[in-house]
């Protein structure tokens, strides 16, 4: 089967999300909480950046993006409200570990980010394989 250059990249979107979470989990085991939160939001990200190749757009703002998310797939009744959540949850807690003065991160956040983010990957992966079947 020949490949389009935009089922190439989205695979390769998808690529980078799986990767990463699989950053994120090694950071974790590491006890690198506050690295393991921010792979985890990561993740997400390029997880949504496959969509936009779907829908032919080319963001790369994070704002620009989960806002893309939300309009194009949340608001449409493609994805729950609940993905949107986790996404939004996700990046709120990536910038204020990233950017605030948090000195101590729970093992237990780190894992909640890595869960979050294998849900919402994985709704991601499911969705764009029954739109290329």
């Amino acid at each position: 089967m020949n490949e389009t250059p935009a089922s190439q990249l989205i695979a390769l979107r998808l690529e980078q999300a799986n990767e990463t979470i699989a950053e994120a989990r090694a950071l974790k085991e590491q006890g690198y909480f506050r690295g393991a939160i921010n792979r985890s939001y990561y993740s997400m990200f390029y997880a949504v950046l496959a969509l936009t190749v779907l829908k032919q757009k080319s963001l790369s703002k994070h704002s620009a993006v989960i806002a893309f998310f939300d309009r194009e797939f949340v608001r449409m009744g493609i994805f729950d409200r609940d993905l949107s959540r986790r996404l939004h949850f996700s990046f709120e807690r990536r910038q204020t570990k990233d950017y605030g003065e948090t000195f101590a991160i729970a093992v237990e956040e780190a894992e909640e980010a890595i869960s979050d983010a294998t849900v919402f990957v994985q709704a991601i992966s499911n969705y764009l394989a029954s739109q290329s079947s």
